[in-house]
C-alpha cells in the first residue's frame, strides 16, 4: 500500500475559495479526471489525500483522504454517479468530475486537454475521511503545516514547500498517520 498527497490548484477552497470538484470528497469520493500521473500511479487499497489550494486569507489544510477501492472507465462513472456530471452550478462555476457525455465523448463544459489520458482510471474511493464542518476546517488550517512537516520529516514555510508543487508519495506508515491525524479531528473512534 502507497498513497500520494497533493495540493489542489490555488484559489480552491471548500470554504473560503471556489469550488472543489475534483477530487470530490462526499458520499462516493471519487477522483476524475484531475492528476491523470496520480489516477494511473495508483491501485486498488492504495490512499489519496488532497490539501486545499493556495488562498490568501486563510492556512491551507488537508481536506481529506480515502483508499481506492476501484479505477474505472469515465463512461462507466457517467453511468455509476450521474450526481457527478460535469454540470455548472447556479453560481457559475462548475461542479462535477465525470467530463464525458452520455456517448463518452468530451462534454461541452470540459477544457481539459489530452482526453483520452483524463477518461481512463476514474479512481472511486472508500473509508473517507474529510474535514467539512467549520471546527474541522479551523483545527485542519492550524494543524496542517505542522503535521506534514512530521510526517514527511520535511520542513517548509507552506504545503507546497514540505509535500511539492507535484505532490508526494507516502509510504504505509505515513498514510496511517495521516488517516489517525484526521480522525483525531473528526472525533472517529480507532
Amino acid at each position: 500500500m502507497i498513497g500520494k498527497i497533493f495540493i489542489t490548484r490555488s484559489g480552491y477552497d471548500p470554504q473560503l475559495g471556489k469550488h472543489v470538484k475534483d477530487p470530490y470528497l462526499g458520499a462516493n469520493p471519487t477522483l476524475g479526471a484531475c492528476r491523470p500521473d496520480v489516477r494511473r500511479q495508483l491501485k486498488e487499497g492504495d490512499h489519496i489525500f488532497v490539501i486545499s489550494g493556495k488562498i490568501p486569507q486563510a492556512n491551507q489544510f488537508v481536506m481529506g483522504g480515502f483508499e481506492i477501492d476501484a479505477k474505472i472507465p469515465a463512461l462507466d462513472a457517467y453511468k455509476q454517479f450521474p450526481e457527478l456530471r460535469l454540470r455548472q452550478r447556479d453560481d457559475g462555476q462548475l461542479t462535477g468530475n465525470i467530463i464525458v457525455d452520455d456517448k463518452g465523448s468530451q462534454h461541452s463544459l470540459d477544457d481539459h486537454n489530452s482526453f483520452d489520458r483524463r477518461i481512463v482510471n476514474y479512481v472511486v474511493g472508500r473509508n473517507l475521511l474529510a474535514l467539512d464542518q467549520p471546527d474541522e476546517i479551523l483545527r485542519g488550517r492550524n494543524e496542517t503545516l505542522d503535521v506534514l512537516q512530521e510526517i514527511m520529516q520535511k520542513k517548509g514555510s507552506s504545503p507546497v514547500e514540505v509535500v511539492g508543487r507535484w505532490g508526494s508519495r507516502l509510504q504505509e506508515d505515513q498514510i496511517y498517520r495521516l488517516r489517525e491525524w484526521l480522525k483525531t479531528i473528526k472525533g472517529t473512534p480507532n
